[in-house]
C-alpha cells in the first residue's frame, strides 16, 4: 500500500485522489484525507531537496496546486453536506435525534453562529468527525449559506494549510520522508484531539 501510495505521489493523479478524498471523507470520516495531504507534501519537499534541477513537468504534486485542491474539495464537501441536510427529510431527523453528540453539537453551532461565533466551524475541521457535525448541522439549524460558507472557506484554508505546512517542512527540517510525514501525523493528530476536547467542552452558563 505504502509502495503503491509513493508512486501516487509522483503522478498527476495525487490531486484527485487527494480530492476525492477530501470530498468524501465528510461522509466516511474514515477516510485518510490528512494522511494523503500530508504524504504529498512530503513527498514535494523530498523532490524540492533531490539533487540537480527537477524538471517542471516531473514537480509532481505543486505545492500551490496542492493547497487550492485541498481547500477547493473541502470547501465543496462542506456545501454538499449542508445542502444534504438542509434538505433532509424525516429519517435524517431520526438520525440525528438518536445521537446526543450530535443533538449537542447542532445547538452550539446555532447559537455561535447566530453570535458571530463561527469560529467553531474552523475548529470543528482539525477534530475526528467535526466536519461533519459542523455542515451537516449548519443545514439541519438552517443557517443562511452566507453565515456558513466563510467560515467553511476559512476552515478549509486553515485545514489544509496546516497540513501542508506539516508535510512539507517537517519533510525538509528532518531531511527524510518516512520521519518526516510520521512526525507530522503525531502532530495533526494532537491537534484533532485538541480540537475535539474545545468542540466538546460544555458552555457556561451566562450570569445574572
Amino acid at each position: 500500500m505504502l509502495e503503491t501510495l509513493g508512486s501516487l505521489t509522483s503522478s498527476p493523479w495525487i490531486y484527485a485522489l487527494v480530492a476525492l478524498s477530501i470530498l468524501l471523507d465528510v461522509f466516511l470520516p474514515v477516510l485518510p484525507s490528512g494522511v494523503l495531504v500530508i504524504t504529498a507534501a512530503a513527498a514535494a519537499a523530498a523532490a524540492t531537496g533531490a539533487a540537480g534541477p527537477v524538471p517542471m513537468q516531473a514537480q509532481v504534486p505543486d505545492i500551490l496546486a496542492l493547497l487550492v485542491t485541498a481547500v477547493t474539495a473541502s470547501v465543496l464537501g462542506d456545501m454538499a453536506a449542508y445542502r444534504l441536510a438542509r434538505r433532509g427529510g424525516a429519517r435524517l431527523d431520526r438520525a440525528i435525534a438518536r445521537s446526543r453528540r450530535l443533538t449537542r453539537a447542532h445547538e452550539r453551532l446555532g447559537t455561535a453562529l447566530a453570535r458571530g461565533g463561527g469560529a467553531l466551524v474552523v475548529i470543528a475541521r482539525f477534530a475526528p468527525a467535526g466536519r461533519s457535525v459542523v455542515s451537516l448541522g449548519a443545514g439541519k439549524t438552517h443557517r443562511k449559506v452566507r453565515e456558513f460558507l466563510p467560515w467553511s472557506v476559512l476552515a478549509a484554508i486553515a485545514w489544509a494549510g496546516y497540513s501542508i505546512a506539516l508535510g512539507y517542512f517537517g519533510t525538509q527540517w528532518l531531511g527524510t520522508t518516512w520521519l518526516g510525514t510520521a512526525i507530522s501525523l503525531i502532530a495533526l493528530f494532537a491537534a484533532g484531539a485538541l480540537a475535539a476536547f474545545v468542540v466538546r467542552r460544555p458552555t457556561p452558563s451566562p450570569t445574572t
